[in-house]
């Protein structure tokens, strides 16, 4: 444990950055099993309004740093070929 006051302080502010990139990454998550979801059962209109916002939560957690920009483009390159229903590979 540290004994140094700054250093005590970073801690803290490390574990809430790392919380924070959780929470990035785990929405990002979320909306890909919905989108997943939504491609299977055949609803167009909801897979579209679910990639939509896939990708504004993926383009937002790599503007903040949760993620590397080529994760980011591999992961809404994955989901366009999920909406459109093509195998993954």
């Amino acid at each position: 444990m540290a004994n140094i006051h700054s250093q005590i302080k970073r801690i803290q502010r490390s574990e809430r950055e790392r919380q924070e990139n959780l929470r990035y990454k785990s929405r990002v998550k979320t909306y890909f099993h919905r989108l997943e979801r939504a491609a299977a059962s055949g609803d167009r209109a909801a897979a579209d309004a679910e990639f939509t916002e896939l990708q504004r939560t993926i383009d937002k957690a790599v503007k903040r740093g949760a993620l590397h920009r080529n994760t980011g483009a591999r992961k809404k390159s994955r989901a366009e070929r999920v909406r459109t229903g093509a195998s993954s590979g």
